[in-house]
């Protein structure tokens, strides 16, 4: 499995980087059969969130360090190196540029975006 981390370096310009989760076999919900897991981490909040359509946030940097897990529409980000990538339904981006310029993102079509946001600590 794959994730999106967007992330400020020591200058504060924001980066994204793919990261690989491991997934592990275990019997996570007994009696059901094993299945694949990564590690668990801490949380300390979560929500679900809407984005309507025709949102445009301009350049921000994230309020916590926090996961966002997009569940319907499409949304088009940008760090400030200049990277563009989209996200949609399945995508995960773990937002760390919590310091620094930030990054701006933008719901793109006529359709709300709905995502969960799981914030962690760390």
């Amino acid at each position: 499995m794959k994730y999106v981390r967007v992330y400020a370096d020591e200058t504060g310009e924001s980066h994204y980087e793919d990261v690989d989760v491991e997934l592990t076999a275990r019997d996570f919900a007994p009696p059901a059969p094993p299945m694949y897991i990564s590690a668990l981490a801490p949380s300390t909040d979560s929500a679900f969130i809407r984005f309507p359509a025709g949102w445009d946030g301009d350049w921000h940097p994230t309020p916590h360090r926090q996961f966002i897990i997009f569940l319907t529409g499409a949304f088009a980000g940008e760090t400030s190196d200049g990277e563009r990538r989209s996200h949609g339904p399945g995508n995960v981006v773990l937002l760390e540029d919590t310091t620094g310029k930030g990054h701006r993102a933008r719901v793109v079509g006529d359709e709300d975006v709905l995502a969960m946001v799981v914030q962690v600590s760390g």
